[in-house]
């Protein structure tokens, strides 16, 4: 393995990491940081089927080659997790610039949800 395939495997499982955190965080978007990752294991068959194969990352994936937007299920827990989320930070934070701050990123977040969401026609551009 030379050092361009390690520097690019490692730059991918830390993209993976960010992805995941994305999973869990309700501000940082999954999707980018996985197909950012998969990017760099191109080179590498092994850890790219790795990423195709994951529980949580594979959806992600596959929605987006295929263009087939996320499940509702999908959608309706990450809206439900994402405003939990925000709403504990904006009782935790207790200053109305906090809650202005937080309400425009939710707003911003749960449109990028569901414009992601959407099916999208390959032949439409």
């Amino acid at each position: 393995m030379n050092a361009k395939a390690i520097l690019l495997t490692i730059a991918g499982f830390l993209l993976l990491g960010v992805g995941a955190l994305g999973i869990v965080l309700p501000v940082l978007p999954t999707t980018p940081f996985v197909l950012l990752a998969s990017g760099c294991f191109a080179g590498n068959p092994t850890m790219r089927a790795f990423v195709m194969r994951s529980r949580f990352f594979s959806e992600h994936m596959t929605n987006y080659r295929q263009r087939t937007g996320l499940k509702k299920r999908t959608i309706a827990i990450s809206l439900c997790f994402l405003w939990a989320m925000l709403c504990l930070s904006m009782i935790a934070i207790g200053k109305l610039w906090g809650v202005v701050l937080l309400c425009a990123v939710g707003a911003a977040v749960t449109i990028h949800i569901l414009y992601i969401s959407r099916p999208r026609d390959p032949q439409k551009k």
